[in-house]
């Protein structure tokens, strides 16, 4: 998942952002609300994490601006102020939920994760891009840099999971539950034998490799 921060306390902003890679997700960090509205408009993102608090534009009116321009990514505010009309106020500027600070770790994550998936039910996403990748999931096209590539019907799947969680380091406990639907380890190099594959049609070729190996974790698609 990917993550925009948007906190002036850069010391409590980069604890957040540790914590939440840790967790597998992929952060940004803004310093203010000018510039969070700015990284926010640019898109890319699952979900926002905004301080009430800020200087240049506060939060709500970051997020007011954000959703008078159409932009629906979910938001969670964070802020000192925990009175009633405070969280109206946030959830009615467009905000999606409100954690009080100070807040537990693990309840910060769950209602991102919880917000992640609210918006995963809501849409369905037909065209992905990570970079100069591209997938068409109604033609079942891939491109990269204009060029079309070929896949079989499962490096397709693996390359789709693969995508909608660029930046994160997916274990190959993942892909064996998600990609080929099993529950237990087969013991054979079924997933080694497919990213190879994978790998000389996606990165063979262009100027840079997208397919990482994380060791000892699994795999990362970056731009």
């Amino acid at each position: 998942m990917r993550i925009l921060i948007v906190e002036d306390d850069t010391e409590a902003s980069d604890a957040m952002a540790r914590g939440l890679a840790e967790a597998g997700h992929a952060c940004s960090t803004a310093v203010d609300g000018q510039a969070g509205l700015e990284a926010a408009e640019a898109g890319g993102f699952d979900v926002l994490i905004v301080d009430r608090m800020m200087p240049r534009i506060d939060g709500v009116s970051m997020v007011g601006l954000l959703r008078q321009g159409g932009d629906q990514t979910p938001v969670l505010f964070l802020s000192a102020l925990g009175e009633i009309n405070d969280r109206v106020a946030g959830l009615n500027a467009g905000g999606d939920d409100y954690l009080v600070k100070p807040y537990a770790f693990a309840e910060l994550i769950a209602r991102v994760e919880a917000l992640a998936r609210r918006r995963e039910t809501g849409s369905v996403q037909t065209l992905l891009k990570v970079g100069d990748l591209e997938m068409d999931l109604i033609a079942r096209e891939v491109r990269r840099a204009g060029k079309e590539i070929d896949l079989q019907p499962r490096e397709f799947q693996l390359l789709e999971f693969l995508v909608r969680h660029a930046g994160q380091s997916v274990t190959r406990t993942m892909l064996l539950e998600k990609v080929w639907e099993y529950h237990f380890d087969p013991q054979t190099n079924v997933i080694d034998v497919h990213i190879s594959r994978l790998r000389s049609k996606i990165d063979k070729g262009f100027d840079h490799p997208m397919l990482l190996t994380v060791r000892g974790a699994g795999y990362r698609l970056e731009a």
